[in-house]
């Protein structure tokens, strides 16, 4: 039954939603938002209930996947898709950088991997003959044309963030399935428990912090050629970090549903009706709403809803 439920809702998502919506731009280009939103939330819940580390600084990730594909798509003349590849690998280079930090633990972890963050935007404003600097990189070629139907559209570019998204998630389910994954999970009861029966979980942590990079790096890329246009102050913006972090905790970080359903939920209520109803401050009731989640479930939407069912 739950599969069905699951292949009714991807039919509904690839099927209904162009059909029913494709028509308005706007509400499009919100659900593009949300989902990229919801791609890099899933990137960082990966990397939290599965590599048990926190992340504040996934900006860093979404910002050197969008630099390096603008460049190479620019610069280079490399294929769009190619692009986006190679802007999933920039990133995942760019945690290997980190690596050292994992010998940190809790928040100073987190903030390594922010002051990394700050790191990537000054390289990428003061180089200049690469990235352009403060004036950035206009005319970032568009999504291509697959099949004979141009992605670069609203509804082309939904259908392309929705399948990057539905690969993540099934790669994630893949992961926490594997031996790798029971590993991780006993990782977090106890790490030296782990370590004397011959686990290596500094190279775990290290793998997931990677695959976490790639999700983010690919995320990035995916919305420089979907806006076009590519500055250091909107590329490792820190709400590349807040608003997935919200979105991942209201949804359910520990399911893999749960990142998306929650950055669905959490932009397009901020944007539809609390930015109509209180267009200054808005964010304000985005917070309350998640502190209300925080205290009545925990868990997330995801287990409420389910708790809700079984009631």
């Amino acid at each position: 039954m739950k599969r069905v439920w699951w292949l009714a809702a991807l039919a509904a998502a690839y099927g209904a939603v162009p059909l029913l919506l494709g028509a308005d731009n706007y509400i499009m280009s919100l659900i593009v938002a949300a989902m990229v939103i919801g791609c890099v939330a899933l990137s960082w819940a990966l990397l939290g209930n599965l590599g048990g580390m926190v992340s504040f600084g996934h900006s860093a990730f979404f910002g050197v996947g969008a630099y390096v594909s603008a460049i190479v798509t620019v610069k280079l003349g490399v294929p769009v898709l190619a692009g986006l590849a190679l802007g999933g690998i920039g990133a995942l280079l760019a945690s290997v950088v980190m690596l050292p930090v994992l010998r940190l633990r809790g928040p100073y972890f987190a903030l390594a991997i922010l002051a990394y963050a700050h790191i990537f935007r000054i390289l990428a404003t003061e180089w200049t003959s690469l990235t352009g600097g403060s004036g950035g990189i206009a005319n970032i070629p568009g999504l291509p044309t697959i099949l004979g139907y141009d992605m670069s559209g609203k509804t082309g570019a939904y259908l392309t963030i929705l399948t990057i998204v539905l690969a993540f998630a099934l790669a994630y389910r893949a992961i926490r399935a594997s031996h790798y994954g029971t590993a991780l999970r006993a990782m977090h009861d106890s790490e030296d428990a782990t370590r004397v029966v011959g686990v290596n979980s500094t190279l775990l942590k290290g793998l997931m912090l990677m695959v976490s990079a790639f999700m983010a790096g690919v995320a990035g890329a995916f919305n420089a050629h979907y806006i076009n246009f590519l500055e250091p102050d909107y590329a490792f913006n820190g709400l590349w970090v807040t608003l997935p972090i919200v979105a991942a905790i209201f949804g359910g970080y520990r399911t893999i549903a749960g990142p998306v359903v929650g950055a669905l939920v959490v932009y397009l209520l901020d944007q539809l009706v609390f930015k109509t109803l209180i267009p200054t401050g808005h964010q304000l009731v985005l917070g309350g709403l998640l502190v209300a989640m925080i205290i009545f479930s925990p868990t997330g939407l995801l287990a409420l809803l389910r708790r809700k069912d079984h009631a």
